[in-house]
């Protein structure tokens, strides 16, 4: 007998353009970036709108890129009602064609949809993080790191043998191991002084 589906979340549907937007932005301003590297190290002096002016398509590049990736990946989740590695291929692929436009060659821009398609949903596939696996998507931050806190608790009593008692660590019965200790040691009794005016 197989196994049961997993259980599917219901889907909440995403804003497709702002994504795209914010994704054109950060990319474009990556492509800046490197415009502005380029324009400084050029042989000849270009000015100071160089990045602009020369290399103006790299800027422009990267910026479709990243807005055209984002935007197609968020656009198939929504089509599909599902978060999965599908729609990083969907928009890698995109993403990757249009990487390849400036060169036109139809190869190149195959090459380099699939290219970016396979990588970016090989990436979301495993887990999306260069750290580790996947989290689980039924834990939220919190219910996770109180998992692990209770999952990786040790024992009190392990934790003294280990570390000792003393320096503001006192596990009950401290006071009195500490008195035999001392009239042990140095031969005279110490008698604690108690706070409260009921004591005997």
């Amino acid at each position: 007998m197989s196994n049961p589906p997993p259980e599917e979340h219901p889907y909440h549907p995403k804003d497709a353009v702002r994504g795209a937007a914010v994704a054109a932005a950060i990319t474009g301003g990556s492509g800046l970036l490197a415009a502005a590297i380029k324009s400084a190290v050029a042989p000849q002096n270009i000015g100071a709108f160089g990045a602009f002016s020369r290399f103006g398509g790299t800027v422009a590049l990267w910026g479709a890129v990243g807005g055209a990736y984002r935007f197609s990946e968020l656009a198939a989740a929504n089509l599909r009602e599902k978060d999965d590695h599908y729609n990083s291929a969907i928009g890698g692929f995109i993403g990757g064609s249009v990487l390849g436009m400036p060169q036109r060659s139809m190869p190149r821009i195959l090459g380099y949809g699939a290219l970016f398609s396979v990588v970016l949903a090989v990436y979301e596939y495993t887990g999306a993080s260069l750290k580790g696996s996947r989290r689980s998507q039924e834990l939220d931050e919190f219910d996770r790191k109180e998992y692990l806190r209770m999952n990786r608790r040790r024992p009190l009593e392990e934790t003294l043998a280990e570390v000792g008692e003393g320096r503001s660590i006192r596990p009950p019965g401290y006071e009195e191991r500490r008195r035999e200790r001392l009239k042990e040691r140095y031969g005279f009794e110490v008698n604690t002084v108690s706070a409260d005016p009921n004591a005997p």
